[in-house]
C-alpha cells in the first residue's frame, strides 16, 4: 500500500508543493513546526533514509538545500534546520524548518535522559565501530 507521501507524488492527495524535479518533491509540512517547515521526499518510496542508495540520498540533500535557500529568502530566520525522524511516514524525508532559536525544532518530546558516563560510553561504541 502506497504511503501517504506517494500518494501525494501521484497526485492522489493535494500538498502545498514548494518545489519539483523528475527524482524530489518538496512540500509544506501540514502540521509545521514553524512558519515555512517543509518536507523533502524522494519521488521513489523507501522507507528508512538510510537504505536509498547513495547518489539518491546525495541528490535529495542537493535539493533539501536549493530549498532551504529558498525558505532563507522567505520566512524571516536565523538558520533553517534540518531533521530526519523517519518514524511517522515510512517513506524518507527531510524537515527542513526555519530556526530563530534551538527550541524551534522540537518534536513534542522530552530528551530521552541519560548521563554523562551513558553518552561517552555510547560515543566510544558507535567511534569504534567506524
Amino acid at each position: 500500500m502506497p504511503t501517504i507521501f506517494s500518494r501525494i507524488v501521484a497526485g492522489e492527495i493535494p500538498c502545498y508543493k514548494v518545489a519539483e524535479t523528475a527524482d524530489y518533491l518538496a512540500f509544506l509540512d501540514i502540521r509545521p513546526s514553524a512558519k515555512g517547515h517543509t518536507l523533502c521526499i524522494p519521488k521513489r518510496e523507501t522507507d528508512y533514509i538510510f537504505d536509498i542508495a547513495d547518489e539518491e540520498l546525495a541528490g535529495l540533500m542537493v535539493f533539501a538545500k536549493r530549498v532551504a535557500r529558498a525558505i532563507e529568502k522567505v520566512v524571516p530566520c536565523k538558520r533553517v534546520g534540518v531533521a530526519v525522524i523517519g518514524l511517522e511516514v515510512p517513506h524518507a524525508h527531510v524537515h527542513l524548518v526555519p530556526l530563530n532559536q534551538l527550541s524551534d525544532l522540537t518534536f513534542g518530546r522530552e530528551p530521552y535522559p541519560m548521563t554523562a558516563a551513558e553518552f561517552e560510553t555510547l560515543a566510544t561504541q558507535i567511534a569504534a565501530e567506524l
